[in-house]
């Protein structure tokens, strides 16, 4: 299993790139903060990981966010390698994200809106993410029902629900 997730900040606004096909692409780079801090300086130490996106999860990309804004990537790792133009016989090596799912996780006035874009296959759609900006409607107080004259509740009709004897036939 190759999945990537990882959470940070991008390190520059992405650009938006088009193949000589046109099909859309974004290189951006992330910085993540390790968990430990260094023992000598007393900093936090950062890695900074470069991410790829293609097609409409590069657009969503390059529109909602830029540098400095906080982004979760989820994707899979990729290794590559190439020659140096200059020096035939040095060959340099690549590694990076494919995302394949974004989410925002800053502040609601740092990202401006609380959804993510998932690509499943290059076909995905917008998908909403409440978990960071969802508030819940106010509940509405019940209409207040006339006092009866002697405290007995009113349940109304009760003939369309099943007595259950015994609890024995529940799953749980």
């Amino acid at each position: 299993m190759n999945k990537v997730i990882l959470m940070g900040r991008l390190t520059a606004d992405p650009e938006l790139r088009q193949t000589q096909s046109g099909i859309a692409s974004c290189r951006f780079t992330i910085a993540v903060n390790r968990r430990f801090v260094d023992k000598n300086s007393g900093e936090r130490q950062a890695d900074f990981i470069t991410c790829v996106a293609w097609r409409q999860q590069a657009e969503f990309i390059t529109r909602y966010f830029n540098k400095g804004s906080m982004i979760c990537v989820e994707g899979n790792l990729r290794t590559g390698s190439y020659q140096d133009k200059n020096h035939s016989d040095v060959t340099h090596y690549t590694t990076e994200v494919f995302v394949d799912n974004v989410e925002f996780t800053g502040s609601k006035s740092e990202s401006g809106t609380g959804g993510g874009y998932q690509n499943n296959g290059g076909y995905g759609a917008p998908q909403n993410n409440y978990n960071n900006n969802y508030s819940a409607p106010p509940q509405q107080a019940a209409p207040q029902q006339p006092a009866q004259g002697n405290d007995s509740m009113s349940y109304g009709n009760l003939s369309d629900f099943e007595e259950i004897l015994s609890d024995g036939d529940v799953p749980f």
